[in-house]
């Protein structure tokens, strides 16, 4: 048997914890995705491959599910990601000039990740925080009521926790 590189082991060592915390149900995919996303900062295809093993998935249907939610990626993302709700609640009380204050404070478009790989900037359906829109999530932290002129400080409290 061949011994793994380290990729291949980080890999190995994401699904076996996700599984171990999570189960090997079909029903558990989400969470199993979810979780070695978050452990690797993707979903490379080598992870969906091993997990579509695990379960007795086609890896299909792993690949349909990462690309559809918004909270998987199959690509790298930046350090930290930021997500926009775009949906009608948030819109209508000052989303579009949330958005705009995103796209050019970070100097990005949907889905487009800094060149430093600091940053991911995505849009996403709903965040279900519709009663304070406009809304962004920046990595786990939710924001609510956000202004466009606030945008420059949350940054900031990214880009200041990472000097630390």
């Amino acid at each position: 048997m061949a011994s793994k590189n380290g990729k291949d082991r980080l890999i190995a060592e994401a699904v076996d914890s996700a599984i171990e915390k999570c189960g090997d149900s079909r029903e558990e995919l989400i969470p199993i995705l979810n979780y070695v996303n978050k452990k690797l900062g993707f979903l490379p295809s080598e992870a969906l491959e091993e997990i579509s093993n695990r379960l007795k998935s086609p890896r299909s249907q792993l690949f349909s599910v990462a690309s559809f939610y918004h909270m998987l990626s199959t690509k790298p993302r930046g350090k930290h990601v930021i997500q926009f709700c775009e949906s009608a609640p948030c819109h209508v009380v000052g989303g579009r000039e949330v958005w705009q204050a995103l796209k050019e404070t970070l100097n990005l478009e949907d889905g487009e990740t800094s060149p430093d790989g600091n940053w991911t900037l995505i849009t996403t359906s709903c965040l279900g925080l519709c009663g304070v829109g406009p809304v962004i999530v920046v990595d786990d932290d939710a924001y609510g009521n956000v202004k466009p002129d606030q945008i420059k400080d949350i940054i900031a409290r990214y880009s200041e926790t990472e000097a630390s």
